[in-house]
């Protein structure tokens, strides 16, 4: 495993040292789960109702950025861009949902912070009532879900709960800790290299969420994992 450490990260980090009750945001697609099979294949299911020439397999490999920028950049017109949302959120239950896996480590990495005595809370871009549906099939347990938010955005929800970490896989993740004053920990498990994520400023750049509990619990309990 390489893990990458800025200063930030571990003077931000020893900081909090032996405190326990602190909030982590995580990201959910590509940090916490996989639901790309499921995504290309409703991206494509939706392009074939809507006549509308969809790339699922382009969507899925790319996952971050909110639902309506994704179908601008297909060219969706802007008049059916309500429409193709609603379409897609009615079918993802059924169609993303159940081909879902959980990543290396996320079960693992929720629950080293609960088991703290912190809260571990969700902030995606995703619809929040399909975002819990999948925490609740595979049993990730959270304490709470906060959808629909992109980048910079989800400072509103990190500075909310007070989060003093965001865990994620895109440098919109980065963008978005930053912007709460929060310590930014990236997995190179989704669509930016690891050198993208290093280059955008984490502070932390783990393979996966595997090697999440040892240093949640170095730097902020003050113990080994």
């Amino acid at each position: 495993m390489t893990t990458v450490y800025s200063a930030a990260g571990i003077a931000g980090a020893a900081g909090y040292r032996g405190v326990v009750g602190v909030t982590v945001g995580f990201d959910l697609d590509m940090t916490l789960i996989d639901p790309r099979p499921g995504m290309a294949a409703a991206m494509d299911a939706l392009g074939a109702e809507a006549g509308l020439p969809f790339d699922g397999a382009r969507f899925a490999a790319n996952l971050g950025p909110p639902l309506d920028d994704a179908l601008r950049g297909f060219d969706a017109p802007e008049e059916r861009i309500p429409w193709l949302i609603d379409r897609f959120r009615a079918t993802y239950p059924e169609v993303v949902v159940p081909v879902t896996i959980a990543l290396p480590g996320a079960a693992e990495a929720l629950h080293a912070v609960r088991e703290a005595g912190g809260r571990a809370i969700v902030v995606t871009g995703k619809y929040a009532p399909n975002a819990r549906l999948h925490l609740d099939a595979l049993n990730l347990a959270a304490d709470e879900v906060i959808g629909e938010l992109w980048s910079t955005a989800k400072a509103e929800a990190l500075l909310k709960h007070q989060a003093k970490v965001y865990v994620g896989d895109h440098v919109g993740d980065i963008r978005g800790a930053r912007a709460a004053g929060a310590i930014a920990v990236s997995v190179a498990t989704g669509p930016c290299t690891r050198a993208e994520l290093v280059a955008e400023g984490a502070d932390v750049v783990f393979d996966s969420l595997a090697e999440f509990p040892e240093w949640f619990a170095a730097r902020f309990t003050g113990r080994a994992a």
